[in-house]
């Protein structure tokens, strides 16, 4: 049986939650045309608004009792933006100031080596790959897959045979 005291406070959480929704319906593209003015990126701006209303809406019981709750959500989009605008213009400074650095392609070996690799079972692969590339012992192999030495070995082996037989093509 509900008591009147539980349906009173049953009914003010349906208003209140109804009554953000109707807030948001009102303001969020008043607000998202604002900020997407001010980014020049329609997706971030909806980002952004979003944020700002999830935030309003985890302390709406208390927002919603402000003289102004659209004032609230409208200054925590507005430094959001601001945020992610300093970031922005901090990473293309970052970005600014590395230099170029220009990497002569793979040599025709490696090209043929990771072709050759890739026709090999995954775990051939991988053990020869951690030992000649990875520069990691049979004993390190062992450990790192959990297996007994003698597995690394037969796996280098065999690796070793399947990538013969693909490099010579």
């Amino acid at each position: 049986m509900t008591t009147p005291v539980a349906a009173a406070h049953r009914g003010g959480a349906e208003e209140s939650a109804h009554d953000f929704d109707a807030f948001y319906a009102a303001k969020f593209d008043v607000l998202r045309g604002q900020i997407y003015a001010y980014l020049g990126d329609r997706a971030e701006a909806q980002d952004l608004v979003q944020e700002a209303f999830c935030r309003a809406y985890s302390k709406w019981k208390k927002i919603c009792r402000y003289d102004d709750p659209y004032g609230f959500v409208r200054r925590v989009a507005w430094n959001l933006a601001t945020s992610r605008l300093r970031r922005q213009r901090t990473s293309m400074n970052f970005l600014r100031r590395q230099r170029e650095e220009h990497a002569d392609g793979p040599s025709p070996d490696r090209v043929a080596l990771v072709a050759a690799l890739a026709k090999i079972p995954a775990q051939l692969r991988k053990a020869v790959v951690l030992h000649y590339l990875g520069h990691m012992s049979v004993v390190e192999i062992a450990a790192q897959e959990d297996v007994a030495e003698g597995t690394v070995k037969s796996w280098l082996s065999r690796g070793r045979a399947a990538l013969a037989g693909h490099l010579q093509d």
